[in-house]
């Protein structure tokens, strides 16, 4: 074992043990903690039938929301203090990255080994956040990311429509969109219902996504996306290496370049084509006419190894900037990492685990304290690197930070 590999390898190590010790839930300490705390209640005859949980009318606060969603996601995720993939390596179905975890790893890594150049010498005062997403006015280049599966991947402690009602109402109140996620297991029922939340409760104002079934399969939701009113609907492709795990009944599959141009003309929603890690398929993408394109290596979750998306985006976005729409997902805990990722080229980032956690610890008001706290860093980030819109973000505002 070389030096480097030995020393990543024992901050793996020590970022597990200090995850388990701060967030108080490792495997080790939780059930001594989980008695304390129903010792702690039984002694307080005064407390409210649901102590974890914030009083009616008072202000969510961040501590609130992580330490309900630790009870209701544990053991599924550890709520971790720093959500690096380290606790959850290996567990899908559930919130970790596939087999050792290292692609998950690779998008923390990666991002976190980006710095951002201070420079106070300028007249950005009031950074502008505001993008546009085909044809929708966004607070910020941030929406939700597509996360789903709330029985298998969380824990089913929430039910389908309130995990939507969450995920979407948050996005809505910090003034931007969530996704309506596809699950591959999912029977059509389990789709009909989230759609329904979406036309009934908003109006469709929202992205569809569709794991990669076969043609006629994925058409016949995207009819569904389209009556709900959404404003585009998207293939994860990256879910086609679950093909061999599907479940009896589903297809799960690659595309070829011809089965892609055939969905992208069979709506006239904006098509999005998210699971894009080459150079090669981004402007295969583009040529079958798709409006969006999401870097994506499916947070971890499908192909062990591989890349992280900081990595490859910037030749992506080098290749097919202004002519597609670049999303990118991967370790967006902060609003600095959005920062960094619009430097290296995209133009609107997804944020996934942290609002799971925004919706398990304090449903829509949970999700959009989430974004709102992302919002706000993002504008402090901007003002201290004298970046005025998030337009054209200068590569210059990051550097590589040396270990």
């Amino acid at each position: 074992m070389t030096k480097d590999m030995h020393d990543q390898e024992s901050a793996a190590r020590r970022t597990f043990i200090k995850a388990g010790m701060v967030a108080g839930v490792g495997a080790i300490l939780s059930p001594l903690l989980v008695r304390t705390a129903q010792a702690a209640a039984e002694a307080a005859p005064a407390a409210p039938a649901t102590p974890a949980a914030p009083a009616a009318g008072a202000k969510l606060k961040i501590g609130d929301v992580l330490r309900v969603a630790r009870e209701k996601l544990y053991p599924i995720c550890r709520v971790c203090p720093e959500c690096d993939g380290v606790a959850c390596a290996g567990e899908v179905p559930g919130m970790g990255g596939i087999g050792s975890g290292q692609s998950f790893r690779n998008n923390y890594i990666a991002l976190n080994k980006i710095g951002l150049v201070m420079r106070t010498f300028h007249n950005v005062k009031k950074p502008d956040l505001t993008t546009n997403l085909f044809g929708h006015q966004l607070s910020m280049p941030v929406t939700s990311a597509v996360t789903g599966g709330v029985t298998y991947n969380m824990g089913g402690k929430m039910s389908e429509e309130d995990y939507v009602i969450s995920i979407l109402g948050g996005c809505r109140d910090a003034g931007t969109l969530g996704w309506v996620a596809d699950g591959i297991g999912d029977k059509m029922e389990v789709f009909e219902r989230r759609i329904a939340v979406l036309k009934q409760r908003f109006g469709g104002q929202a992205i569809v996504t569709i794991k990669p079934k076969l043609n006629d399969e994925i058409i016949t939701r995207v009819r569904l996306a389209e009556e709900a009113g959404a404003i585009a609907v998207a293939i994860d492709i990256d879910s086609a290496g679950r093909a061999a795990r599907a479940v009896p009944g589903q297809t799960v599959e690659p595309k070829t370049p011809k089965q892609l141009a055939e969905l992208v003309k069979s709506t006239r929603l904006p098509f999005i084509i998210k699971g894009i890690m080459t150079v090669e398929e981004a402007k295969i993408a583009v040529d079958v006419g798709a409006k969006g394109i999401g870097v994506s290596n499916h947070g971890g979750r499908v192909l062990d190894y591989a890349p992280a998306t900081a990595v490859v985006l910037p030749a992506i976005a080098d290749a097919v900037k202004g002519k597609t729409t670049i999303l990118v997902d991967g370790a967006v805990r902060r609003g600095q990492d959005v920062l960094k990722y619009l430097a290296l080229g995209a133009d609107v980032c997804l944020c996934g685990r942290p609002l799971v956690r925004g919706a398990h610890g304090g449903g829509r008001e949970g999700v959009a304290l989430m974004m709102n706290i992302i919002k706000n860093e993002l504008t402090v980030a901007m003002t201290l690197t004298g970046v005025p819109n998030v337009h054209n973000v200068p590569a210059n505002v990051i550097t590589k930070v040396e270990a």
